[in-house]
C-alpha cells in the first residue's frame, strides 16, 4: 500500500521529521541543534565582554557606537554649561591637551548599568607661574576652632557666624 503523501527527502544528517504537536514554537523556523544554539551563546558572551571592556585610546573608542554616543553627551554637557571658550591659539604658548578617561559603571549584581566618558585636562604639562598661580582653600583646623571658642567665652564675648 503506497501512502497518500510524499516521503519527505532528508538534505543532510541533521534533519528529521518531527510530529506536530512535538514542535514549540514556529513550525516553518528550522530546528536548531545543541551545537547551533552553542554557537550563538558563544556569540552572545563575546558580545558581553566587548560591552564591558574600557578603551583606552580614543581611536579605541571611535570602534564602538555605544562610546561615541557618551563622548558626544560628555561634550553636549560642556556645551550647555558654557564650560570653555574656543579662542585662537597664542603663539609661542604651550596649549595644555586634553585626555578622554572611559569607564563601564557597573550595577551591584556586576552587569553594566552604564558607559561614561570623561574630558580632562592633562594638568601635569602645566608650569607654575606660566599656567597657573598657587592657590590654597582656607580651610581652618578643629584644633584652632576649638581655641577661639574657649578664648571668645573666656573673654565673655560674642560670636557671629556666616556663610561666606
Amino acid at each position: 500500500m503506497q501512502p497518500n503523501h510524499p516521503i519527505p527527502q532528508h538534505t543532510s544528517k541533521l534533519t528529521k521529521d518531527h510530529p506536530l504537536n512535538n514542535i514549540i514554537g514556529q513550525i516553518s523556523r528550522p530546528v536548531s541543534i545543541r551545537l547551533q544554539l552553542y554557537e550563538q551563546a558563544l556569540f552572545c558572551y563575546y558580545d558581553a565582554f566587548l560591552a564591558s571592556v574600557e578603551p583606552k585610546t580614543y581611536k579605541e573608542a571611535l570602534t564602538r557606537s555605544c562610546w561615541i554616543e557618551v563622548m558626544q553627551e560628555e561634550l553636549n554637557e560642556f556645551e550647555r554649561l558654557e564650560a570653555w571658550e574656543l579662542v585662537p591659539h597664542p603663539d609661542k604658548v604651550m596649549v595644555i591637551t586634553l585626555k578622554w578617561i572611559y569607564k563601564v559603571k557597573l550595577d551591584e549584581l556586576g552587569g553594566i548599568l552604564k558607559n561614561k566618558a570623561r574630558l580632562v585636562v592633562r594638568g601635569y604639562r602645566q608650569e607654575e607661574g606660566i599656567d597657573f598661580e598657587e592657590s590654597f582653600a582656607p580651610v581652618a583646623r578643629l584644633e584652632a576652632i576649638r581655641i577661639f571658642l574657649a578664648y571668645v567665652a573666656h573673654k565673655n564675648m560674642v560670636v557671629y557666624q556666616m556663610d561666606v
